[in-house]
C-alpha cells in the first residue's frame, strides 16, 4: 500500500503561510501577556521585554520603543556574524512583537496581585513563544545576543541565555526589590515549562527495554496481544558474555500497565527498564511533528 501523503507539504506556500500565522499569533499572545500581567506589575523575568520594563521605570521610555532599539541592532549583528541562522521570520518578529506591545499598551492589567501576574504572565509568554517555535520562528532579542556570545567566547548557548536572563533579573531586584527578582525567577520557570507543553503536549509515551530469555514469546505477546511494533536490539550480557537480544517497545501511558503484565506473565524474571519518551513520531503515534 502506498503511504498516505500529508495534507500540508513541508515547504509548500500553504505551509509557509501557516508558519507566519503561528509567528504572528505567538507574538500577539506575548505582547498581550506582557501588557496585561508582567509590565504593570514590574515583573522583569529576563529577555528584552524585562529590560524594557526596567528602562520604563527608570527613564519613562515606552517599552515598545526600547524593544525596537534593542531587537533591531541585535538582529543586524546576528545577520552579520551568524548569517543564515537569522532569517526573515526573526526580522518580522523583531519588528512585529514591539508593534503589538505598542498597540496593546492601553489594555489594563487583569490583576494587581504580583504572584498571579507572574504565573499567568509566564504562562502567556511561554504559550506565545511555543507557538512561535512551532512556526519555526524566533523572536530574536537576547537569544541573538546569546548566540553571539557563544560564537565569540565559546560559552555554551544555554549558559549564555541563563547569564543574560540572570543579569536582567538581578537588575530588576536592584531597581525594584528583591521580592520582584524572586517573582521574576518564578515567571521564567513557568515560561520554560509552558514552552515545553506547547511544543510537546501533555501526552507522554513510554519506551521499554526488555531483557529476557523468553525473547520470542514476549515478542509475539507484544505484536499480537498488545498490538504494538517493537525493535530487537543486539545485546550481550556484561557478566556472562552471552548474546542476549533486547526488545525495545514504545507504548502510550495507558498501555504501560498492560505491557508490564504481559511481560511478567511470560517471564517473571525479565529485566525491564521504562523511561519517558516526550515525543514519538510515526505509525501509531503522531504522523509528523
Amino acid at each position: 500500500m502506498r503511504r498516505k501523503q500529508p495534507a500540508i507539504r513541508i515547504g509548500s506556500p500553504l505551509h509557509h503561510t501557516i508558519e507566519y500565522i503561528l509567528l504572528l499569533t505567538g507574538c500577539l499572545i506575548i505582547a498581550l501577556s506582557f501588557n496585561m500581567f508582567l509590565n504593570p506589575n514590574r515583573i522583569a523575568s529576563g529577555g528584552v521585554a524585562g529590560i524594557s520594563t526596567i528602562i520604563q521605570h527608570l527613564f519613562g521610555i515606552e517599552p515598545a520603543i526600547m524593544q525596537w532599539v534593542l531587537n533591531i541592532p541585535l538582529f543586524m549583528l546576528g545577520l552579520l556574524f551568524l548569517g543564515g541562522q537569522f532569517g526573515l521570520k526573526t526580522a518580522v518578529a523583531s519588528i512585529v512583537l514591539p508593534l503589538f506591545v505598542l498597540l496593546s499598551r492601553d489594555i489594563g492589567p487583569l490583576t494587581t496581585d504580583p504572584l498571579l501576574a507572574t504565573i499567568y504572565g509566564g504562562i502567556g509568554i511561554g504559550a506565545g513563544l511555543g507557538i512561535v517555535f512551532r512556526g519555526r520562528g524566533s523572536t530574536g532579542g537576547l537569544d541573538s545576543a546569546a548566540q553571539l556570545i557563544h560564537k565569540w567566547t565559546g560559552i555554551g548557548y544555554g549558559i549564555a541565555v541563563a547569564m543574560l536572563d540572570g543579569a536582567v533579573i538581578v537588575t530588576a531586584g536592584i531597581v525594584f526589590s528583591p521580592e520582584k527578582a524572586l517573582l521574576a525567577l518564578i515567571g521564567l520557570f513557568v515560561t520554560t515549562k509552558t514552552i515545553d507543553v506547547v511544543q510537546i503536549g501533555f501526552r507522554y509515551s513510554k519506551v521499554a527495554f526488555i531483557m529476557t530469555k523468553e525473547t520470542e514469546a514476549i515478542r509475539e505477546a507484544v505484536l499480537f496481544e498488545l498490538d504494538r511494533g517493537l525493535t530487537v536490539l543486539a545485546g550481550r550480557g556484561g557478566y556472562t558474555g552471552e548474546d542476549r537480544p533486547t526488545l525495545m517497545v514504545v507504548v502510550s501511558q495507558t498501555e504501560e500497565t498492560r505491557l508490564k503484565t504481559l511481560v511478567k506473565a511470560v517471564d517473571p524474571a525479565a529485566f525491564v527498564i521504562l523511561a519517558d519518551a516526550s515525543e514519538v513520531l510515526g505509525e501509531g503515534f503522531k504522523l509528523h511533528g
